[in-house]
């Protein structure tokens, strides 16, 4: 298994369009990574601790978007940073928001990339194109 395969990607997103846009840019890019998909900031943390399952596996790479009900992406960042078992999870912002004040909290919350969905389909290929290249190069702790 090459450490691209290995890594599961998290997408943390209401926005089912979005999502398949997401999908569909990661198969065309021939990208095989496990994917999981949760609706908004506490599902995400209720799978990353094993709440009501097993927690999701690193290594993974967590796509967020900001603006979802319940819990908001700004606020699972806040959560996910004061917790020790996931406070290195490697996370990228991928939201229609362009407001600089949410791209300064979420850099804040020590995120590795803010990717603004302006054409839905062609932000997401670029970002997938870019998380592909982050995949093959970096090497994500599993533990």
């Amino acid at each position: 298994m090459t450490n691209r395969e290995s890594v599961t990607f998290l997408i943390v997103d209401d926005d089912e369009v979005a999502v398949m846009a997401i999908k569909r840019a990661l198969k065309k890019l021939r990208l095989v990574n496990p994917i999981e998909v949760v609706g908004d900031g506490q599902e995400a943390l209720d799978l990353l601790r094993g709440v009501n399952s097993a927690a999701l596996e690193r290594p993974y790479i967590i796509l967020l978007d900001l603006n979802m009900p319940r819990m908001g992406g700004l606020e699972f960042l806040a959560e996910v940073r004061e917790d020790k078992e996931l406070a290195n999870s490697v996370i990228f912002v991928l939201t229609t928001s362009d407001a600089p004040s949410d791209i300064a909290v979420a850099y804040e919350h020590k995120i590795a990339g803010y990717i603004v969905k302006e054409n839905a389909y062609d932000a997401v290929k670029s970002a997938v194109e870019m998380l592909g290249a982050y995949v093959e190069i970096v090497s994500l702790k599993t533990n």
